[in-house]
């Protein structure tokens, strides 16, 4: 197995300093854990911040790689600056509220974003300089949204894992982000991209569709330079750690203690880390309002609020600490007695032993976040509480919503919602508590942590083997060798090349594709050794306005004018009455997709749709392609689908018919033909079978090779024009 490196703005451990030196603790449990079951631990590594400031560490530097690197550890060391702009700065100020809906406390500023790309860089050197060519990396979390592109970079051959913890947003909301195209593509870097629930998975697909023009089929991307896998892959707990954790003598103890001090009052559980996305204040004032509707429950439940603090140098967490605690204060002074305080408030992390504790005391979890990639709190509760005991009440905009439908579901913006759903958990008969609790918990102990790390793993592997079916016919090594070493020995050959997609890449108005300048010398020189013929289905005028000034043959429509040097000749004459017919269904569903619109060619019609919405663009181009498909047959017409375009057209014209025109006219001893899509399949299927065709781009093809864009196939051809002028 190739080394396998996992990578996340923080290491696995815990640095604790101690007057004059540090301590260094292994973190337990986790994906740690879970990755020790799949992985060799010789072949894994980790790579991440230490924790702590590198200015703090610069006389523990080689004290501090020697203890990691026997961990499976190596740093990326970050200097106060550094922080300031990728974590605390871009991570904490621009991403996590943009991908929260919190756009009102969103920064988009250059600086941070400019120290976002740095440090990603920076991680990007540490793993280039721990992996081998083939390393297996799996990069997680939003903070490195950038790594995946620059790993690609530097090993084009690992298989690259990205995992996002946090929600993806919808379009309109990622929409808003300056270097929205950056991040994207930076995520495009890996081979394989998951998130907790197909809900980000969908928001993902639609940003890229808008955004860059990647559609999707069956979550496979396919783009220029390879195919991309995206899935959901909802994160678990360890939850035989959790189930067993009540027989531990530590976790006895506090059972006992905590059991004293609650006595026999309904306990009601509230576990996160102090963020406005938790909803905490939205949580404290539907208790509150609990307690003025339902007098009867007062001095019989008990609130315990474990708040922890994050990110305390961020001025909306400070605010939030300061509401938080005025809304804890105001409630235990409006109804609180000498021998009761509803709310118990503790502004720290608990250990393991505490809160499994609390966990398995608790009568009712209340986890209501605003906003939450999963929630692990939930999953870790159902999983020690005992069945006829514990009642969750989840919010509905948590990820584990998804997978927990037998909680108590709730809006969490919706104080009526809560407050409803606090009477029912704390009146649930003990049968229903044991079905809904029997079943969550079986689904836990089904899919773990191991079981979730071992399918992004196996998918990730699948991945790999996916691109090679579709790079098994890559025009490269021996195969290249072979195919220039007959052109070199060809003393007739002849090359059929198209225009969109294969010597120039697509643009958003056809009539913006002109050829540089660059290409029409390559092509000149080409011509010099060769009998070039450019096919493509852009209409005589405007091939002859780009390419008339050169000794190539030109072929319009696909098949319907050719140009040899002395005017257009007209290889058919369909009739055209059919156009009527059509042109009307055309109309209607331009007018219905704002961006389409209609060419007209001397025979045939074309529904652009490269300017529309993509996901209402490809929408309508599915229901006209319908709707044609029951009308065109009879008129003895066909549909073509090209690359944002559906084309109406006789079934007679095609590349194929024009291609074995040429090839009637003289002898060829070497016959190239590329071309990047459907219209393209008729002029490989009509070659001799010995003749080289390449497709352009990913897909199903009958071309004998493929490249991957219109870059590699100037690459070609100008290897090819070398070789022969040599």
């Amino acid at each position: 197995m190739s080394r396998f490196i996992v990578v996340s703005n923080r290491l696995p451990v815990t640095l604790k300093r101690e007057k004059d030196r540090f301590e260094l603790k292994p973190s337990v449990g986790g994906l740690a854990t879970a990755l020790s079951s799949v992985v060799p631990r010789e072949k894994a590594f980790w790579v991440g911040w230490p924790g702590v400031p590198a200015e703090d560490l610069s006389r523990y530097e080689e004290w501090l790689t020697a203890e990691l690197q026997a961990l499976g550890c190596y740093p990326v060391c970050l200097s106060r600056e550094e922080l300031d702009k990728f974590y605390y700065g871009f991570s904490n100020r621009t991403l996590w509220p943009l991908c929260h809906y919190f756009l009102q406390y969103a920064i988009f500023d250059e600086t941070l974003w400019e120290g976002y790309l740095r440090v990603n860089q920076k991680y990007a050197q540490v793993v280039a300089e721990l992996a081998e060519e083939e390393a297996v990396i799996w990069v997680h979390d939003y903070q490195l949204f950038l790594l995946p592109g620059l790993l690609r970079e530097r090993l084009p051959r690992a298989s690259i894992g990205f995992f996002l913890h946090i929600p993806f947003p919808s379009y309109e909301i990622f929409r808003v982000l300056p270097w929205r195209r950056e991040i994207l593509e930076g995520l495009l870097g890996a081979d394989l991209i998951g998130f907790h629930t197909y809900d980000y998975a969908r928001h993902f697909f639609s940003s890229l569709r808008r955004i860059l023009g990647y559609e999707h089929q069956f979550g496979l991307v396919l783009t220029e330079e390879r195919a991309v896998k995206v899935d959901a892959f909802p994160i678990s707990i360890d939850y035989a750690r959790f189930a067993r954790a009540p027989e531990d003598p530590a976790v006895r103890r506090n059972l006992e203690r905590f059991q004293e001090e609650i006595g026999d009052r309904r306990l009601i559980l509230s576990v996160d880390r102090l963020d406005y996305t938790k909803g905490i204040p939205q949580r404290l004032r539907a208790f509150e309002a609990f307690l003025e509707r339902y007098p009867e429950w007062r001095e019989k439940v008990l609130l315990i609020l474990i708040g922890v603090p994050s990110r305390t140098e961020v001025e909306h967490y400070q605010e939030l600490k300061r509401e938080v605690e005025e809304l804890v204060g105001r409630i235990n002074g409006r109804f609180g007695t000498l021998s009761w305080m509803p709310v118990h408030y503790l502004a720290r992390g608990l250990g393991f032993e505490e809160l499994a504790a609390l966990y398995f005391l608790a009568d009712v979890a209340l986890v209501t976040p605003l906003r939450d990639g999963m929630n692990l709190i939930a999953k870790e509760y159902v999983a020690t509480v005992p069945e006829d005991r514990g009642v969750l009440i989840l919010s509905e905009m948590a990820g584990a919503a998804a997978e927990l439908s037998e909680a108590i579901l709730v809006n969490p913006f919706s104080q009526e919602d809560m407050i409803r759903a606090l009477y029912e958990a704390l009146r649930l008969p003990r049968d229903e508590k044991i079905i809904r609790n029997r079943r969550m918990k079986e689904r836990l102990r089904r899919y773990d942590i191991k079981r979730w790390v071992k399918e992004f793993i196996n998918t990730l592997n699948e991945v790999k083997q996916t691109q090679e079916s579709f790079a098994s016919f890559r025009l490269t090594g021996e195969e290249r060798q072979k195919m220039l070493s007959r052109w070199e020995e060809a003393r007739s050959p002849i090359l059929f090349l198209d225009y969109d997609g294969t010597l120039v890449g697509f643009t958003g108005r056809p009539e913006k594709a002109a050829p540089d300048q660059e290409l029409k010398d390559l092509l000149e020189r080409l011509a010099g050794v060769a009998r070039v013929v450019i096919i493509s289905g852009r209409d005589p005028e405007t091939l002859s306005r780009w390419f008339g000034d050169l000794p190539v043959a030109l072929v319009a429509e696909h098949g319907v004018f050719v140009y040899q040097g002395e005017g257009w000749h007209r290889m058919v004459e369909p009739e055209q009455e059919w156009k009527e017919a059509v042109r009307p269904v055309l109309e209607l569903y331009a007018d219905r997709t704002p961006g389409a619109f209609i060419e007209e060619k001397a025979h045939s019609l074309v529904w652009h749709y490269r300017l529309a919405e993509s996901e209402l663009g490809a929408l309508r181009a599915h229901e006209l392609k319908e709707a044609l498909l029951d009308l065109v047959p009879p008129l003895g017409l066909m549909v073509l689908e090209g690359k944002k375009v559906l084309e109406v057209k006789p079934r007679e014209i095609h590349k194929g018919m024009v291609a074995r025109w040429f090839l009637e006219k003289g002898e060829y001893d070497f016959i190239l033909a590329m071309g990047d899509d459907w219209t393209d399949e008729f002029l490989f299927e009509a070659l001799p079978p010995e003749s080289f065709t390449v497709k352009i781009g990913y897909g199903l093809t009958r071309a004998r090779y493929r490249l991957e864009n219109f870059r590699e196939a100037r690459r070609l051809l100008e290897e090819m024009w070398r070789r022969k002028s040599r």
